[in-house]
Formats: structure tokens, sequence, C-alpha cells
């Protein structure tokens, strides 16, 4: 299929597959004697795999660091990544982007606390500009 139809059953754009593969996420595709990129079943699924892990705020890089494991999770039932832990695993990352995520809630926790504090005091705890 071409690249406007594998994006449409991927639920995605053209352009998103074209990114994709220039990071390394998808492998470069066949071409046609015109040079269109041809999908198949398998770019699809490994696209739905790339949207749902990013959805669950995993990054572009992160994704670019274990791209040689992805196909495990296209496979029906799909394979765990973390399966045999180690340092080529998606492991190490997924817990990487915990810790980034645990790190964002408590800055904005401390952030949204001291603006209530701030609202609650009626601003007489801040300094005036200079």
């Amino acid at each position: 299929m071409r690249i406007g139809d594998a994006a449409a059953a991927a639920g995605t754009t053209p352009r998103a597959l074209r990114f994709y593969e220039q990071r390394g996420l998808l492998h470069p595709t066949a071409r046609t004697a015109s040079g269109q990129r041809e999908y198949g079943p398998r770019e699809v699924a490994r696209v739905r795999v790339i949207r749902r892990l990013l959805a669950l705020g995993l990054t572009m890089d992160d994704l670019a660091a274990r791209a040689h494991r992805l196909d495990l999770l296209t496979e029906d039932p799909p394979q765990r990544c973390t399966a045999t832990p180690g340092p080529d695993t998606f492991a190490p990352v997924v817990h990487a982007r915990l810790a980034a995520i645990d790190a964002e809630i408590a800055r904005l926790t401390e952030l949204r606390t001291r603006l209530a504090h701030h609202v609650d005091t009626g601003g007489a705890d801040v300094p005036a500009p200079t």
C-alpha cells in the first residue's frame, strides 16, 4: 500500500511516516518503479506500536534508542520487551521516563502549593518589583 493508505491505516499522516523513517523507527521501505514508498501490514503494525508508546509518554529519543526491539511488540501475541531485563531492553528507558515524570509531578506540585499560598495571602508575601 502507498504511504497515504498506510498512514490512514495506522491513524497518522504520511509526514509522520517519513519522520519515523528518518529517525530510524521505521526501516526504509521498498519503492515502486516510480520511487513511491510501499508499506505492508508489518510497517502499519510497527507505526501503531510507535504511536502507542509515544502516547504513553516515551519520547522519540527513547524509541530510537530501542528501535531494534519495536518488532517484539508487533507480534501476535506481543512479546514483553522486559522479558529479559538488561541494558538492551525497554526497562531502563521506561524507568528513566517514570523518574522524569515523577520529578515533573513533584515540581508542579511545589509550584501549585506556592501559587495557592500566594493567592491565599493576597500576594502579601511576594516582594514588589523594583
